[in-house]
C-alpha cells in the first residue's frame, strides 16, 4: 500500500490523472476497462475531472460502489451524481451500469439480475472508495446486519442488498470480494 496526501484543491485533478492512467493501461492490455466510483458529496470534483481524461470511453464500463434505493432524479442518487458529473462530453459514451436497472421498480429488485448485469465490469480495474463520518465505505456500515457476509473476500456474492439502520433506506452495495478484487484501489 502506498499512501499519498494531497491538498484538497489538487486532489480531484491528481486522482483523475492517476485513474485515467490506470484505465488507459487496462485498455492497452485488454478490450475493456471497469471502474466503480462512489457517490455522496465529496467525489463530484473528481468525477468531473475524470470526464476530461482522454480515454476510449466506449470501452470503459462504469458502475457504482453502492446506491441508495431512491429514484434516479433524487438529489441523493449516486447514479444521478455520476450521470451529471462523469458521463458528459466524451465520457458520455462510457458504458454505465447502474446497480438498479430502473429505480422506479425497486420493489422488484433481484440481486442475481444485478450481478448478471455487472459481470462485464468484474474484476474491476479501478475502484474509488469514499468514507463516511461513521467510517462506512460503499454501503458497508459498522454493526450492520449481514456485514460479516459482505466483508468475506472469499464469498460468492459481488453485490449485496444492505439495510444499514443508520442510513434511512435500504441500499445495494458491492461486497468486499468485488471491491478488493480491483487492480487499483483509491480511498
Amino acid at each position: 500500500m502506498r499512501i499519498e496526501t494531497f491538498h484538497r484543491d489538487e486532489l480531484a485533478s491528481a486522482l483523475a490523472q492517476r485513474v485515467g492512467d490506470d484505465l488507459r493501461r487496462a485498455l492497452r492490455e485488454k478490450s475493456r476497462a471497469g471502474i466503480a466510483v462512489p457517490g455522496g458529496t465529496t467525489p463530484a470534483p473528481f468525477l468531473s475531472a475524470l470526464s476530461d481524461q482522454e480515454l476510449d470511453w466506449p470501452d470503459v464500463f462504469v458502475t457504482l460502489t453502492d446506491e441508495r434505493q431512491v429514484p434516479f432524479d433524487d438529489q441523493r442518487s449516486n447514479a444521478r451524481l455520476v450521470t451529471e458529473t462523469l458521463l458528459r462530453g466524451a465520457a458520455e459514451t462510457a458504458q454505465f451500469i447502474p446497480l438498479y436497472p430502473d429505480i422506479s421498480d425497486a420493489g422488484s429488485f433481484d440481486i442475481r439480475e444485478a450481478e448478471r448485469r455487472l459481470m462485464p465490469v468484474f474484476p474491476l480495474d479501478v475502484c474509488v472508495l469514499g468514507m463516511g463520518g461513521d467510517m462506512h465505505t460503499a454501503s458497508l456500515f459498522p454493526a450492520m446486519p449481514d456485514l460479516e457476509g459482505m466483508l468475506d473476500p472469499l464469498g460468492e456474492a459481488f453485490v449485496f442488498e444492505a439495510f444499514p439502520p443508520s442510513a434511512g433506506e435500504s441500499r445495494v452495495t458491492l461486497t468486499a470480494k468485488a471491491l478488493t478484487g480491483a487492480g487499483h484501489t483509491y480511498l
